[in-house]
Order: C-alpha cells, then sequence, then structure tokens
C-alpha cells in the first residue's frame, strides 16, 4: 500500500426509487427527497438525495478492497454541495478512493465523491487498520 494507490473507484446510479426505498429503510421521510414540489416549495434545485445515502455509498465503495469492515476506525466526511436526482435521468454518483496517508498501524484512505463534476462530499476520510 503507497501513497497515491487507486484502491478503489465506482460510479452509482440513483433514480427516485433509490431515494424513495432509502427512505423507507432509512425512516428519514422528509419530502424534499421525493417531492418536487416540497423541494421547490424550500428553495432547493431539486428532489435531494439523502446525505447519509451518499455518505454511505461512498464509504461501500472500499468495502471489497477492505475486506472485512472491523478495520474501519474511523469515517467522516463534510456535506458541501447536495446530489440532485433528476426525476427522468437520475444521478451518477462517482467515488474514488486513494490511499493518503500510512504508518505503521492504519492508514487513511481520502475519498473524492463527485456528482456531475462537482464534490459532493468535502474531507472525505476512511482511517483503517492495516
Amino acid at each position: 500500500m503507497n501513497i497515491g494507490d487507486v484502491v478503489a473507484e465506482r460510479t452509482v446510479h440513483l433514480t427516485r426509487e433509490s431515494l424513495v426505498r432509502y427512505a423507507g429503510a432509512s425512516g428519514d421521510l422528509n419530502p424534499i427527497h421525493y417531492r418536487d414540489d416540497v423541494a421547490a416549495k424550500v428553495g432547493l434545485p431539486g428532489v435531494l438525495a439523502h446525505g447519509m445515502l451518499t455518505m454511505g455509498l461512498a464509504v461501500e465503495t472500499i468495502m471489497p478492497w477492505l475486506g472485512d469492515t472491523g478495520r474501519i476506525v474511523e469515517y467522516g466526511v463534510r456535506f458541501t454541495r447536495p446530489v440532485v436526482v433528476d426525476a427522468d435521468g437520475g444521478a451518477d454518483v462517482t467515488v474514488v478512493a486513494m490511499v493518503a496517508a500510512v504508518d505503521d498501524e492504519t492508514a487513511r484512505i481520502d475519498l473524492t465523491v463527485t456528482c456531475a463534476d462537482t464534490t459532493v462530499l468535502g474531507k472525505a476520510q476512511v482511517r483503517v487498520r492495516r
């Protein structure tokens, strides 16, 4: 494992159906996640993906590489921009996971998370046991 190594990457396509399913599973039934009229009424650019859904998709990207989720020591992000999910076209969220720091016991994996060429999660970092 070397600094700069890309350990995983993927693109996840979100649809309005994805948001409704996540809302039901998570219990977050805020209508800004599935109703255009409500999103517009509160001044949003459109229906938004749940922040925790985006955060979960991001860290899930490294699971095949990691092998054991018990190796995760710490995970954090800053929500910088919303993921707007179009009714017809949906939205593609792209995640690139790169080794950013390594010591004897842990490694820090930085996640670059974008949608429509815009970074949607800032300082997305996962510290894992080596």
